[in-house]
């Protein structure tokens, strides 16, 4: 019986083992700019927004994904550089919370999720027809749809912000460090200058990589204006509202797949009652501002690029004309030791008695000769523009 005692225990450790390790911290947002870590496992966050398995695996930082903004029924699933996050149409989960680069934008999220109103007037049920007070209840949503934005377009906003900024700053950064790097290899060429230089092109190099796939992320957003109705999850919500005074099962209780399938049917019937008169313009006026804020820090990088570039090819051309130098020594030298070659031949003259007098003047007349030459070429590549002066 001990050793039975003993294995339950071993078992309820073991258990708990795996339960946290499978368990991911998140943080919380809610409209009323409320935060709340939570430790729950993927299964409950697939559950409580309504998600798939794959959408998650999206935000898990262990796998390199592309940048990516997926519209569900329920959630949009945002993977932009470090901000991984799931938003709903009231609430926004955030993956790593304490990251350095995360805390700004929870704080931000909690300045400007909420929205002050004036208290609604109260309604009383009682005596009045079920059918208006769901028609009464769904106006009243679809109201503050038009009165201010719903709350995944202010979420959406922050994070669109947080990232066009961040990767703005990183781009200052580079462009700080690149210009002056390149202008002193320009006026000093050396190995120094030309490994800071190369380090620079890396980092330019990974950082056109981030800015263009999030560039492209929102380009692709904008040229859909299907994938743009996804995202508008409040007017899908208004749009598919249950009756008043219905209970609606816990959002952490895992679901039948049958409810899942006839909810899904009635997400998409929804959806296809409200698409013909859905107005994207303010989403798509949103996704523009970025789109040319994001555009414009992929400018500053391809002009620096093409800044390297040109320095590149002043190194270059640099070079060849050292090389052009180089090279017209080599024939001078070449026509020096062909002279010496040709009286170094072992081969019977007249004149080979008695040359101590010629020697001399062999080694100075050649010298002058291949000196000549040499002034010469330089003379002439310099006027024709060869080299520089």
């Amino acid at each position: 019986m001990v050793r039975a005692i003993v294995q339950s225990v071993a078992d309820v450790q073991a258990l708990n083992k795996k339960k946290a390790a499978t368990s991911r911290q998140w943080m919380l947002l809610d409209s009323k700019g409320e935060s709340m870590v939570l430790e729950v496992s993927k299964y409950d966050i697939m559950h409580r927004v309504g998600i798939h398995a794959r959408d998650l695996r999206i935000l898990d930082p262990l796998l390199s994904y592309p940048s990516t903004v997926l519209g569900r029924e329920r959630a949009i699933v945002l993977n932009l550089e470090h901000i991984k996050a799931v938003i709903t149409a009231e609430e926004v989960f955030l993956r790593n919370p304490t990251d350095e680069n995360v805390i700004p934008i929870v704080e931000e999220l909690c300045r400007r999720l909420p929205v002050r109103r004036e208290p609604a007037k109260t309604v009383e049920s009682n005596g009045v027809d079920p059918t208006k007070l769901r028609t009464s209840s769904k106006s009243r949503l679809l109201q503050d749809i038009e009165d201010e934005p719903p709350f995944e377009f202010r979420a959406l906003e922050v994070i669109l912000e947080a990232i066009c900024s961040y990767l703005d700053a990183r781009t200052t950064e580079l462009e700080a460090d690149a210009y002056p790097a390149l202008d002193e290899l320009t006026s000093k060429i050396s190995s120094r200058n030309l490994d800071r230089v190369r380090k620079l092109k890396s980092r330019m190099t990974r950082l056109t990589a981030r800015v263009q796939k999030v560039r492209d992320e929102l380009e692709q957003l904008l040229d859909d204006d299907g994938d743009m109705a996804d995202l508008f999850l409040t007017r899908k919500l208004a749009g598919s509202s249950p009756p008043v005074g219905s209970s609606l099962p816990s959002i952490w209780e895992i679901g039948s797949p049958n409810t899942g399938s006839r909810i899904s049917r009635v997400s998409r019937a929804s959806m296809a009652t409200y698409t013909a008169d859905n107005d994207v313009e303010e989403l798509e006026m949103l996704l523009e501002a970025y789109f040319m804020q994001i555009d414009g820090t992929l400018n500053k990088l391809t002009a620096l690029r093409e800044y390297i570039d040109d320095t590149e090819d002043y190194i270059n051309i640099q070079l060849i004309q050292l090389e052009l130098v180089i090279s017209a020594a080599t024939v001078i030298m070449s026509m020096y030791a062909a002279v010496a070659g040709i009286f170094g031949m072992n081969i019977p003259y007249p004149w080979n008695s008695g040359y101590n007098y010629v020697f001399k003047w062999v080694v100075f007349l050649s010298g002058v000769v291949c000196l000549a030459v040499f002034s010469l070429i330089l003379f002439y590549a310099r006027y024709r523009g060869l080299i520089g002066n």
